[in-house]
Parts: structure tokens; sequence; C-alpha cells
């Protein structure tokens, strides 16, 4: 799926039937799968419930959840490997659970959907893949124990996506410290639009118990919070570094600060990867999607929770876990273990042709800011945990005056749609994709300024393609902007 122009990603979010009729799919959290979307119809249709909504979960865990989050007349049917959620059919109820699926990453996988509508005999067995044919959860996890200093098999938990990872994290953090009257979670800085979800929404007492510190530097707020909140801090979660200002705190000094008050600490290391950041040795849980990095062909989601066997209550973090993740689907795992093979290989040449990126968009009078791992507000924060000086990521996020921003975007031709560390690179106007009511009013925008950021940016991930090329189609849509 590409969404080629503003206009078309506009359309998108305001749900135009023009964009969408050319959508057939998107990225499996937002928009449900095809084979999904079949499928469900075939579970309703066996269990009688073709005038009620039905939503499929991939665990029955998340199931009982989602039912708990609808209420009402909301109850689970199980069927064999299926676990579906169903209740009265409402416009505002099936939003309401499909926003829920979206937080959590509990859609069932298109592969497993594809396997029981063959099994079934709706639609053609899968072609083969190269795959794993073996023990692909070990080969997943002698890759993963690599990207978590320290981490056993035991410690390591592979989740059907990055957000479900978070959640079940998220869970297990919340389970342990809820009972000794820790409630409160701390975000640190700007975050990714489910993990804020997650925190507003999930947290006892919405809105009171989620406590936000944009500034990512600004540790002496962290401390400040703590101090208000003493005894009642459950966890402080944080990106290393953030999306979509790939802006790093001061790892080491919050590890410290969180310890001293109780606090557990999650840091996810989607954006760099796990392999270019190391995290888990002052996290009590490092996070990470693996559909970024170890899955570059962009085939498949994935992803990955570690717990610090040193840190505090490892042990029922490690059941909670355990309890809360939703596995990945064995075909699924099996691709996963053949992709995560090529894990060094892609990060060494994004990791190369970034600098050069940087290095042209900031020789361009078009471009402002422009933010990576590297820039010089978190330079020195970046580099203490970075693997190596030059373990960088393929992230980089730029802004473009307000006037040439849908001309650029337009212009550019590079693949654009949401998603990064692929083997191909990806362009797409961040903010509107993920935060199109806030870049659409007064109100939002002012809340984007409070947090730095423009919402006029452009977020691109650095892909293999020669280098050369990546900056050639750059500066092509820049100077047409120019120009036009």
């Amino acid at each position: 799926m590409s969404l080629p122009t503003l206009a078309h990603l506009i359309g998108y979010e305001k749900k135009d039937p023009a964009v969408l009729r050319q959508m057939p799919t998107g990225y499996p959290r937002f928009v449900v799968h095809p084979f999904v979307r079949t499928l469900t119809q075939e579970f309703a249709r066996r269990q009688g419930l073709a005038d009620r909504a039905v939503w499929l979960a991939n665990s029955p865990v998340l199931a009982h959840q989602l039912r708990g989050w609808m209420g009402g007349d909301a109850r689970v049917v199980l069927e064999g490997a299926l676990s579906g959620v169903t209740f009265a059919c409402e416009p505002e109820r099936n939003a309401r659970a499909k926003t829920f699926l979206q937080h959590c990453g509990g859609f069932v996988s298109s592969r497993q959907a594809e396997d029981l509508l063959a099994a079934a005999g709706l639609v053609p067995a899968a072609a083969p893949e190269d795959a794993v044919a073996g023990d692909a959860l070990g080969a997943v996890k002698r890759e993963l124990r690599r990207a978590f200093t320290g981490a056993r098999d035991e410690d390591i938990f592979v989740a059907a996506n990055g957000m479900n990872a978070a959640h079940a994290a998220f869970s297990a953090v919340k389970a342990v410290q809820a009972p000794r009257g820790r409630t409160v979670w701390i975000q640190l800085g700007w975050l990714y639009l489910d993990t804020i979800a997650i925190l507003q929404k999930f947290t006892p007492e919405p809105g009171g118990d989620h406590v936000t510190v944009l500034a990512v530097h600004d540790l002496d707020a962290v401390r400040a919070v703590l101090e208000a909140n003493r005894g009642r801090v459950a966890g402080i979660i944080t990106e290393v570094p953030t999306n979509p200002l790939v802006q790093c705190c001061d790892v080491p000094a919050l590890a410290a600060l969180a310890r001293a008050h109780g606090a557990h600490l999650l840091l996810d290391a989607s954006i760099a990867s796990p392999w270019n950041v190391d995290l888990l040795p002052y996290a009590d849980i490092a996070l990470a999607s693996l559909t970024k990095y170890a899955a570059a062909e962009g085939d498949l989601l994935a992803g990955a929770a570690a717990v610090n066997p040193s840190g505090g209550d490892a042990d029922a973090l490690r059941a909670g876990l355990a309890a809360g993740i939703s596995p990945l689907y064995r075909r699924d795992l099996a691709r996963l273990a053949r992709e995560i093979r090529d894990v060094d290989t892609v990060l060494a040449r994004v990791n190369a042709a970034t600098p050069q990126v940087v290095e042209f968009l900031a020789s361009r009078p078009e471009v402002g800011r422009v933010h990576w791992a590297l820039a010089a507000e978190s330079r020195e924060n970046f580099l203490r945990v970075a693997r190596t000086p030059g373990a960088v990521g393929s992230m980089v996020t730029f802004e473009v005056d307000a006037r040439h921003f849908p001309s650029v975007y337009d212009r550019a031709r590079l693949p654009k749609g949401p998603s990064f560390g692929l083997r191909n690179s990806l362009l797409c106007p961040f903010m509107y994709l993920a935060h199109y009511d806030l870049v659409t009013t007064a109100e939002g925008r002012a809340r984007l300024a409070g947090g730095g950021i423009n919402p006029e940016l452009l977020r691109l991930s650095v892909g293999l393609e020669p280098v050369g090329e990546i900056i050639g189609a750059l500066a092509e849509a820049l100077d047409a902007a120019k120009t036009g």
C-alpha cells in the first residue's frame, strides 16, 4: 500500500470512498486484512452470528480483555484456534472494538487466516515461502539474545507484534505494582500514538494516573513527578530514541531515578533497533517491534519483550508477560526466523547510508530542522547506549516550509507509507498520518507545538537502495517544490 500524494493521505484519513476503494489492504494494525475479514465472516456464519458484530482476537487472553472493554452484551466465542468477541452491531461499538485491537496488537495474523480459510476450502493453500523449517522460536531467540544484553531464553518473549509486546509489558507491570498502591505512569517524550493510547485509556484513572513529560531531556521534571507522587508511580515508559523527533534521554540517569523511586522502567528500542542500542541493562523490560529491521522484507508483524533478569520483580514480570502476550503465529515465526538472519547486513547498510542522507538534507535551504539519532541535542545521550558510534538506524525526520510541504511529499519518487526499518525506503508525513486530528485544529497544533513538533515534518526511513538514488529523489522533489 502506498499513499502517493498528500491528497490521497487526507482522503484515507477522511475515509473518502474514492481513496478507500483503491486500498484493499494496508498496515495490518489499522486496516483489517482481506483474509481476516473473510475468516470473520465465515466464523460468524458458522456460529450463527450473522446479525451481530464479530471481532476475532489473536489469543483467548485478548478476547477476554476485549469483552471486558466492550461490556454490556459482549461475550467471547471460542472455536478451535479462534477466539472471537460478539456484541450487538452498532457503529460506535464496532469502532471501539477495532480501536482496542489496534492499541493492543490483537488482530489475527493474515497467515493464520489464510491457513484456516484454505483448510475450509475457501482459498487456495498458501504458496511456499522461504522460512525456517525447524526450531523457529529457538532461532529467533538466538538472535534476540544478542539484541538484549544479559537476557536468557526464558527472559525473552516473542509477540504477535510490537504493540502487543508493549501492551503485555504495561499489563505485567500494572499487575505487580497496583496492589502496592502504585498506579501512576510517566510518559517521557512524545511517543508512538498507540503507546500514548495505552497510557491514556488503560491506567486505572484515565487522565489522572497518566503524567506526560514531553521534554525527553528534562529529568528534573521527571524527578518532580516522582517526588510529587512518591510511592505511587508504577512505571516510566519512553522510546530510545523517540518517534518522530528521534530524541534520546539520558538513559542511565533515568534508570537510576526509576530504581530510587521503585518505578519500573520500560524502554522501547524500535526506532534504532535493539541491535543498535543496548537498553536491557537499564530497563526492567526492554521492548522492540521486530516488524522493523528484523523483518525487513515488510511482509509480517512481530514484536519482542525482554525482562532484565537482575531487575526488580523479574520473576513476576516474566509470569505476567507469559500470561499476557499473544504468541506469533507459527508461519509468521518461521518466516521471521529466516529474515532475522539478515538483520546485521540490513543495519550495516542503513547505518552507513543514513548520515549521508542527513548531510544532504542539512545542506538544503528548503529544509528546516533535521532530526536523527546524532543530532546535537541528543547526541551525547544516544552515544551512551549506542553499541557503536555509527549505530544510528534508519529514521530521519525533516521539516519543510508549509508552503512547499505538499509538493515535496507529492513529487518525491520514493515508496510512501507507514513503518520503517525495511529494505526499501519509506516516506510519510508522519503527523498527518498518525495524528490527523491534531494537525487539522488550532488546539491540536498548539498541543504539537508544546511538544516541539512541527506538523509539516516528513519522516524518512532510509532503505537499502543506493544512497545516491535516495538523495537524488529527495533533491528532485525539493528542486521542483522550490521552482514550482
